[in-house]
């Protein structure tokens, strides 16, 4: 099976490099075809069991979301996944959600594939008030981070915003991923040693010295990956380092000591990812699950620490319960919030019949891409000879008929930061317990 180019990937973020795992997997599973139609006999269990969605704008009625309320159960962390990284009808629809989750299911916080200093500073801002919104975005949503920068985006945080002016019991935002670490992580490390043992503060520069970006983070994204490897295992090891002088100082009078660890952790992950050899086969399936055993763990550090529950944005491979690879990758974030969670947690998948996306190389413009129909082999095809234009549908309650067809492996359509890639085969019903397919979608509206 074809891996990857290395001269390719070492030249890429980590993000990149994850596309070119994926397409490299598509192109090696792409031989053979199977009939994707089960004949009327499923089409007709998802005109049964399906549940129409009157809209996917966010405003508005919500009432066709109640069936959708019943499918997630008592779930404290819901993962709702995007089968293309950049597409208006996936943004607005997750933004709905989080209404409806907010309005009648006691959700609270909005958590996103975005790395962790984002978070922080979009959190200030949906909760107080700090900043401007279209700043923040604009110096933290860039490299991958860019697929972000969008006027979908921009509404949900300003939705938040307003919601928090007129509501005693806040909604927040979290990012969960750990591709970079931005200067409010160590911003926020600094000010607590500062706070509880000032006389630490130059060992802390020391530890920190080389991994703090003092750049911006398109140019530190370009530039970190491509030191020397023995160089970012250094650095990694003194973040673990700085996590540990950290803890030993023990809890203080509130929780701001649990937080500023966790941060100081946050930057260790970071330093980690980078530390491994994405040359290497071996070290790259180590690295992927470092990315994705954190962002599991981060999740669920906030649910617990905050006592929220938590809509998690990301790519549906990321939330997903397997992996289109096993041998590189067995376990994705999803897997891993399920062994934390249990029951508590419920995985939705997205799948679309048609549309445009925004997808590009990090150091290349994005470019708009429209796919028509897929192919009669795809899962696709199948989902949208149902009664309804767009719907919702359990995978795990569903007739019998529904269940085994979605148990099957074809071809189905995940595109990521890049593209073309190929379409992967995968089976929907082991991926997911909920999908929400939608016939037609749209470019996202990108920022300027």
């Amino acid at each position: 099976m074809v891996r990857h180019d290395k001269t390719t990937m070492k030249r890429r973020t980590f993000l990149g490099a994850v596309a070119v795992a994926g397409s490299a997997l598509a192109t090696g599973l792409a031989g053979g075809t199977q009939t994707a139609s089960a004949g009327d006999a499923v089409v007709a269990a998802l005109d049964r069991h399906g549940h129409r969605l009157r809209s996917t704008e966010p405003h508005g009625d919500l009432d066709d979301l109640r069936p959708f309320g019943r499918l997630i159960g008592d779930a404290v962390v819901v993962g709702l996944g995007e089968a293309t990284h950049n597409s208006r009808e996936f943004f607005t629809m997750k933004h709905r959600v989080f209404r409806y989750l907010v309005r009648t299911r006691g959700f609270r916080t909005f958590s996103q594939e975005v790395h962790a200093a984002a978070g922080l500073r979009i959190d200030d801002y949906v909760v107080s008030g700090k900043g401007d919104i279209r700043q923040i975005m604009r110096e933290e949503f860039q490299s991958s981070t860019r697929l972000w920068h969008t006027q979908e985006y921009l509404a949900l945080f300003e939705w938040m915003r307003a919601y928090n002016r007129s509501h005693r019991v806040k909604v927040r935002y979290m990012g969960n991923d750990v591709d970079y670490a931005g200067p409010e992580l160590f911003t926020r490390v600094e000010e607590h040693v500062r706070a509880r043992r000032p006389a630490l503060l130059p060992r802390f520069a020391e530890l920190y010295r080389g991994l703090r970006p003092e750049t911006d983070m398109d140019t530190w994204m370009r530039e970190y990956p491509s030191r020397p490897l023995a160089e970012r295992r250094v650095f990694a090891a003194r973040a673990r380092q700085a996590v540990e002088l950290l803890a030993d100082l023990g809890p203080g009078a509130d929780d701001s000591h649990a937080w500023a660890v966790r941060h100081a952790r946050t930057i260790e992950q970071v330093a980690t990812l980078w530390s491994f050899d994405l040359d290497d086969v071996d070290e790259l399936g180590a690295a992927l699950r470092h990315r994705e055993t954190a962002m599991a763990g981060n999740t669920v550090w906030w649910h617990e620490r905050t006592g929220h529950k938590v809509l998690l944005s990301a790519h549906n491979f990321h939330v997903a319960y397997a992996s289109i690879d096993p041998d590189l990758q067995p376990d994705m974030q999803g897997t891993f919030l399920r062994q934390a969670l249990g029951t508590g947690y419920v995985s939705v998948g997205f799948t679309f019949h048609r549309g445009s996306f925004n997808a590009g190389p990090d150091d290349q413009p994005l470019q708009t891409f429209t796919v028509g129909p897929p192919s009669p082999e795809h899962h696709e095809y199948v989902l949208d000879q149902a009664r309804f234009r767009d719907y919702v549908v359990d995978l795990r309650d569903a007739p019998a008929v529904l269940r085994d067809w979605s148990r099957q492996a074809r071809p189905t359509r995940s595109i990521g930061a890049d593209y073309p890639v190929p379409d992967h085969r995968l089976a929907l019903g082991e991926f997911y317990d909920v999908v929400i397919h939608l016939h037609r979608i749209r470019a996202a509206r990108l920022l300027s």
